[in-house]
């Protein structure tokens, strides 16, 4: 089935309107709301992944508020859809997968007579967001095969290949969420109008639930603005799959999992050094708790267990994993945030709370976003630093109280200069 004959049938080149007649969606265009499709939720088992969909959503409706919004999601289970339905009511949700490597006329046959092809092919642009890559092609590779616009909004890079790479080269924009993959991506001479730097989408989350994270803080004895959060992270995520491959032999995952044993000590004793320095100089309490769900049992092995006994009477273990609203409340009343992953820190910044981002080398090149946004001095590589300087810049966070906002305030600035005038391009591309 070739592209025009899918899209007919898929209601995309002639829609009966109101007087029967029946109207181009070029013409159309200028009778109805634009028709955004936001390509997210990546996985539920991550706070961070679970943000930047709100993060996204919140600025297509600051920025465009006449649009209609639907979310293609990847997975919205875990209570997650509840989250993102109380918040953002008027945004429809599609889950499927369209599993296609590749562009081609599978994917058109993939795609016949289901919902989601009658929602793409009424979309005046088919939006990616934000990720630690592009985590969906077959967004992309669907959009391109309708013949609808597409763009990418706040990913990172590793390598691109054919036939993505000539894919992305027709998106009508491509932001990267560092500048790092922004200077790879333009090293690709890639024919995309628009390739430039947009921090990630999470930075626009506005999702809360104070009412949830007062009574924890609360029965614990956490005082607003008073107590630190600590957040672990081991070299490589341990996926199911990457244990799966290791159980079977696989040399790479065996790798990996020897290299999480490696370091796991030496990564957060670190930290434990920032914690003892934090309860002994300011007195105030610390909160050990996760981005991700495999740290819940990793807190008290990696960071309680080994604390002195006189600076454990001030640290509290968060015992279960949390969603995005409920942590975001929390980062909101914590003085600072301390951690190894990286969408705990955006969300605290996001919400007014200054955090350090400890970076390890099996990251990805998102950490540079640190630097863009101006908070590189709150940014550390690992293996380039120790625990006492880590201790000593997480303590000045509440020592030089001013200096420590005048800087938050001049990162968000700057994420909101950019985030305005990406929304800006974004708007363009879908014909308003």
């Amino acid at each position: 089935m070739n592209r025009r004959t899918f899209l007919r049938k898929a209601g995309g080149l002639a829609v009966v309107v109101g007087s029967g007649r029946t109207m181009s969606t070029r013409s159309l265009a200028a009778d109805r709301a634009p028709h955004i499709v936001l390509r997210s939720s990546w996985q539920t088992i991550n706070i961070g992944d679970i943000a930047h969909t709100p993060g996204a959503l919140a600025l297509l409706e600051r920025y465009l508020p006449e649009a209609r919004v639907t979310l293609w999601a990847a997975n919205v289970g875990d209570n997650v859809r509840l989250l993102l339905e109380r918040r953002f009511p008027q945004v429809a949700i599609h889950e499927r997968r369209v599993s296609h490597d590749a562009p081609g006329d599978g994917l058109d046959r993939a795609l016949e007579g289901t919902p989601l092809a009658d929602v793409l092919a009424s979309a005046d642009l088919v939006l990616h967001g934000s990720g630690p890559h592009i985590v969906s092609p077959d967004a992309l590779y669907a959009a391109r095969a309708l013949g609808r616009p597409y763009g990418v909004y706040g990913v990172t890079l590793g390598d691109l290949h054919d036939p993505l790479k000539e894919t992305a080269g027709d998106a009508r924009f491509f932001y990267c969420r560092d500048t790092a993959s922004l200077e790879y991506l333009k090293g690709l001479r890639l024919p995309c109008p628009v390739q430039e730097f947009a921090p990630d989408a999470t930075f626009a989350i506005d999702l809360r639930d104070d009412a949830r994270a007062d009574r924890y803080l609360t029965r614990h004895g956490l005082v607003d603005k008073q107590f630190l959060c600590v957040v672990p992270r081991l070299r490589w995520t341990p996926y199911p799959r990457l244990l799966a491959a290791a159980a079977k032999g696989d040399r790479e995952a065996k790798a990996k999992l020897a290299a999480n044993d490696r370091h796991a000590e030496s990564d957060h004793a670190k930290l434990r050094a920032a914690i003892v320095a934090w309860v002994r100089e300011t007195g105030h309490k610390v909160l050990l708790c996760p981005e991700m769900t495999y740290e819940v049992p990793l807190l008290r092995p990696l960071l309680y267990d080994k604390l002195p006994e006189a600076v454990k009477k001030a640290v509290v273990v968060k015992e279960a994993y949390w969603l995005t609203d409920e942590a975001a409340s929390t980062y909101a009343r914590a003085a600072a945030v301390l951690s190894c992953e990286m969408h705990s820190p955006i969300i605290a910044v996001a919400n007014g709370t200054p955090a350090i981002h400890v970076r390890q080398p099996t990251d990805t090149r998102k950490g540079q976003m640190w630097r863009d946004v101006g908070l590189g001095e709150w940014l550390f590589e690992i293996d380039e630093t120790d625990g006492a300087a880590i201790a000593a810049r997480t303590v000045a966070l509440v020592g030089n109280a001013e200096a420590t906002r005048a800087r938050l305030e001049a990162a968000m600035a700057i994420v909101r200069a950019r985030q305005q005038d990406s929304m800006a391009v974004v708007k363009r591309s879908c014909g308003v």
